[in-house]
């Protein structure tokens, strides 16, 4: 009796599974690449109801980071400002500017701006931002440069290996207290980063957790 199929049928289990193989690789590595933070988020920049310059509120006019995220240094989250901190200034200060329309129209509605979040940390990961600035982390470390930027964009793209790369060395990032919301600190000409972050961390007993249960509670 004639076989039904073809010899080379019989190779055709071992072909299909070869093929499942190569698509699960490629679409792992489609993940891994296209699908991450550090390629999804990083460099972030989306259109804001109101154009805020911090370049020229921070480093033009010297305004503190805390005037308006005015919870950081005592709540997990930070904050974004209300209106009335806008128009704390803007009441007097460009008060008719067509840019500030949408704050205006908040101020007169009691609506809040629709500002639309640029960093979002997922809701399985806990971070607590007053922990961090109150042991030396400035906002450099996770933000970038802030008070250069005339439109604020992710610069870091805030993803577990990231962080963890930070809890495993954190000397290279602390600093002084008091120069936390100094954006523009450097290390002086005597000491480096790692000379000062090491001091720190030894000072203030500094060893971040590295386990899952230290950001996934």
């Amino acid at each position: 009796m004639a076989n039904i199929f073809p010899r080379w049928t019989n190779y055709l289990p071992l072909k299909i599974v070869f093929c499942l193989l190569v698509l699960g690789g490629a679409l792992s590595a489609f993940y891994w690449y296209y699908l991450t933070p550090e390629y999804m988020r990083a460099g972030y920049q989306p259109i804001q109801p109101v154009p805020f310059p911090h370049d020229i509120h921070v480093t033009q006019l010297g305004m503190d980071c805390r005037y308006c995220h005015s919870y950081v240094e005592v709540s997990s989250h930070s904050n974004i400002p209300t209106t009335q901190t806008c128009m704390n200034c803007h009441t007097q200060i460009q008060a008719n500017n067509p840019k500030l329309a949408a704050v205006r129209e908040s101020w007169q509605s009691g609506n809040p701006v629709d500002w639309v979040k640029i960093h979002q940390v997922p809701d399985f990961a806990y971070f607590n931002h007053s922990v961090h600035v109150n042991r030396g982390i400035s906002c450099v470390s996770c933000h970038g440069q802030v008070n250069h930027m005339d439109v604020v964009y992710q610069k870091e793209p805030l993803s577990m290996g990231w962080c963890l790369n930070c809890h495993r060395n954190p000397e290279n990032n602390l600093r002084p207290i008091n120069q936390v919301f100094n954006l523009d600190w450097k290390p002086g000409s005597a000491e480096s980063q790692e000379q000062i972050g090491l001091e720190l961390k030894q000072q203030w007993n500094i060893n971040p957790p590295q386990t899952c249960e230290g950001c996934h509670r």
